[in-house]
């Protein structure tokens, strides 16, 4: 973990993926699914608004390596003597980077493990303000390092490297890299263009891209890439042959300036680049500075000269003594416009000036003024104060460091969030499937559990009708039989007498009764099971007739019928009710009426079949026979019951036939369009 020997319980570290460090956010593992989401959807949205890490190309400077070494503890430091006794509260480490042709741009020797120590004069030896290693886990990486502290006070300030890393080429030496070493007292950059102790530094090929006053110039492997703003076009001004130039930043009041920044204008449009990296900016300039518009009261802030291409880089800045004033001026000699592309015409370009006062920009949105004989070249000379480059806004350094230091414990976190959601979703998509697969089981286990009712319901029905039978069996049917064998025991004894001429009559009842009594015994037994006594009442008009003059000897009777053909489409369960329910009516009559005429009538229509009973006995009862009920529920048929005026009894059975049934006998009993016979009951 980042270390600190003073007490820093404020401090934070920017560049450590967010679960390390003091104020680390929990691992992914320990989230809810809900706040997974949560945490990715605010991890997307922050990255949104960060700056992009936009890497340069093109010619410049590396910035400081030290000598090769075989031994990874290797003492190397690069030390930066600050203006005395000068408040810091921010470090930021920017690394050298390698490109790697498998993992792209890596950073390269920067240290595994190293240490912070700032001192001052009264304390020379200094102290170890902070300290990491590879338990912090900032590498690899390619952006900035940037490590809060609290406000400490320091006349230099020292990187130490406690263990270097091996070369990103895979050779045995390790090496101690950076490109640049920021060290901020609020917003401004006390380590730029500052003296440079270091304890080594390599030679050989390369040696003018690597040196160490490198690491305080604020030249870095980035480009100034804001998200979230409108870009803006770079001013340029073109000429045949070099004039003597000069523009005018009216700050509109007087502040006190301690910097300059210029920004190049951008090279990288086209790829490959059709310009060199200093396209358009001047080789040497002087700034000066003054409060009258004249500059009579006229101040030199900075005389700045080029020596190498190494020099160059998309942002320039330079410290300058700090000097109240309101206009700026920055004049380029003849002799120090650079060439374009072509080496055919002399230009300038920038895409911005800032001019810097306690790290904030005076110019921002300030008026510029050129010389009368300069033409405005491309672009409007505005584009130079409008805050904003090829890709956005212009950030102040340590907000763009901050930036690109956070993006890159995001992008680090992100892919964390997003397997973990991943495997919850999966894990949940599992769960989900075994939810449906266990509720399939437990629907098919219901079904299995209401078949197995329906047969053990089944089989208990089964068993009562077989007990029922069995009864009927042995009871009725021994009672049956005995009912035969004593009109058999009549008969005999009517022929051991030699009386049959006497008593003949008498033995035609008894075989009667002898063959009604067999017939009911048959009856019994099917009864017994009605879906098997598909035998029963086959012929039922035969059935019915029968049935008349058995039960109706004594009475006079008459029985009609009608569109019988239709009786026989009936179920044979119904057809077994018919005839008992008729049967029913008969018997009632029999017992209870006093009837001496009895009419019936069968009727088959297309919307069903009508029974129609008349007596002329003593009339409806007060209550009806129950059994007749249950037949006509049996039936699934409606009964009436009514008293004519005439006297007797009048008892209607209406039962209609199944729809698929109606339809067939409807089609069935029509004839051609013109003969419509009325088929009703």
């Amino acid at each position: 973990m980042l270390r600190f020997i003073k007490p820093l319980a404020a401090a934070t570290l920017f560049a450590l993926p967010a679960f390390a460090g003091p104020a680390a956010t929990p691992a992914a593992t320990d989230l809810s699914l809900n706040q997974l989401e949560q945490r990715l959807a605010a991890i997307d949205a922050e990255l949104a608004g960060l700056a992009r890490l936009t890497l340069r190309s093109g010619v410049g400077n590396i910035g400081w390596i030290s000598n090769p070494t075989m031994t990874p503890r290797t003492p190397e430091w690069a030390q930066i003597d600050l203006p005395e006794n000068t408040q810091i509260d921010q470090i930021t480490l920017v690394p050298v980077l390698w490109f790697d042709a498998e993992k792209g741009p890596q950073a390269d020797g920067f240290p595994e493990a190293f240490e912070i120590i700032a001192g001052t004069q009264d304390a020379p030896e200094g102290e170890v303000i902070a300290s990491m290693g590879p338990e912090d886990r900032f590498l690899p990486r390619v952006a900035p390092l940037v490590i809060d502290l609290p406000s400490t006070t320091a006349s230099w300030v020292r990187v130490n490297a406690t263990r270097l890393s091996p070369h990103a080429r895979g050779d045995e030496k390790s090496r101690f890299k950076l490109s640049e070493i920021m060290v901020f007292s609020n917003g401004r950059n006390v380590a730029l263009n500052r003296p440079v102790q270091v304890s080594s530094t390599a030679g050989g090929w390369g040696a003018a891209a690597i040196y160490q006053e490198a690491l305080v110039d604020g030249l870095t492997p980035y480009l100034m890439d804001a998200a979230g703003e409108e870009k803006s076009n770079p001013y340029l001004v073109t000429s045949s042959t070099p004039i003597p130039f000069a523009l005018t930043i009216d700050l509109e009041s007087s502040h006190r300036v301690d910097g300059i920044r210029l920004h190049g204008a951008d090279v990288n449009e086209y790829i490959p680049q059709i310009n060199p990296t200093d396209f358009g900016m001047p080789n040497s300039f002087k700034v000066t500075g003054a409060n009258r518009s004249d500059f009579s009261d006229a101040v030199p802030l900075l005389d700045y000269h080029r020596d190498s291409i190494y020099q160059a880089g998309n942002i320039l800045e330079w410290r300058v003594a700090e000097t109240a004033c309101r206009y700026v001026r920055l004049a380029v000699p003849k002799g120090a416009w650079p060439r374009d592309a072509g080496n055919e015409a002399f230009c300038i370009s920038l895409a911005e000036i800032e001019i810097l006062a306690d790290g904030l920009n005076a110019a921002r949105e300030k008026q510029v003024q050129l010389p009368k004989k300069i033409r405005s070249g491309q672009y409007l000379q505005h584009s130079l104060t409008d805050g904003r480059n090829h890709f956005g806004k212009i950030l102040p350094i340590r907000d763009w460091m901050e930036q690109l230091a956070r993006r890159h414990d995001l992008e680090n976190e992100r892919p964390g969030v997003a397997e973990e959601l991943s495997l919850r979703y999966a894990r949940q998509k599992s769960n989900l499937r075994r939810m449906y697969w266990l509720a399939a089981l437990l629907v098919a286990g219901t079904v299995i559990i209401v078949l197995i009712e329906q047969v053990v319901r089944q089989r208990t029905v089964f068993r009562t009708r077989e007990r029922i039978a069995a009864n009927l069996h042995d009871e009725l049917g021994a009672n049956l039989n005995a009912i035969a064998l004593l009109g058999d025991y009549a008969k005999n004894i009517v022929d051991h007498a030699d009386a049959r001429e006497q008593w003949g009559e008498l033995v035609e009842v008894v075989d009667e009764v002898r063959n009604l009594t067999e017939e009911t015994g048959i009856t019994a037994r099917l009864c017994t099971n009605l879906l098997e006594a598909t035998g029963l009442h086959g012929d039922l008009v035969q059935e019915i007739k029968r049935s008349t003059a058995r039960l109706l000897a004594d009475i006079e009777h008459e029985i009609s019928f009608e569109n019988t053909e239709l009786l026989d489409k009936l179920a044979p369960r119904r057809r077994i009710d018919l005839a008992l329910f008729y049967k029913e009516c008969l018997n009632n009559i029999v017992k209870h009426s006093g009837a001496s005429k009895v009419a019936a009538q069968l009727t088959g229509g297309k919307k069903g079949i009508v029974l129609r009973i008349r007596d002329n006995g003593r009339g409806l009862p007060s209550v009806l026979p129950a059994s007749l009920k249950r037949r006509a529920r049996l039936i699934g048929g409606k009964m009436t019951a009514e008293t004519p005026p005439e006297g007797g009894t009048c008892i209607t059975l209406r039962i209609r036939f199944r729809h698929r049934f109606a339809a067939a006998s409807r089609w069935s009993t029509l004839g051609k369009r013109d003969r419509k016979p009325d088929l009703r009951p």
